[in-house]
């Protein structure tokens, strides 16, 4: 799979079926956040995440996977592209509030 093709496939998911499956993006990241912020509380961390942060913290779990040493899955690099699309768009959102 060439760059170009990783992109959009990317694109096609986060626009496509991923968007019917897990709803607005900034809603579900949004309320992932709140999940995640609950549990920190609760370990006694003081750190807030926002939407953009778990869409970061996705991306590097995708980049963890790259690592396992097992077989090559363009699917991790699939959902890389995705993740960090999906970044750059609750950052925007975050920001114009």
């Amino acid at each position: 799979m060439v760059a170009g093709d990783t992109l959009e496939k990317a694109l096609e998911l986060v626009g496509g079926e991923r968007a019917r499956t897990h709803g607005d993006k900034y809603i579900n990241h949004s309320r992932i956040a709140a999940l995640w912020n609950a549990y920190l509380r609760n370990a006694g961390s003081a750190v807030e995440l926002d939407p953009t942060d778990v869409a970061l913290m996705m991306a590097l779990l995708k980049i963890a996977r790259t690592q396992s040493g097992g077989a090559h899955n363009e699917d991790n690099y699939v959902d890389l592209a995705g993740y960090a699309g999906v970044a750059a768009e609750t950052a925007a959102i975050d920001r114009a509030d």
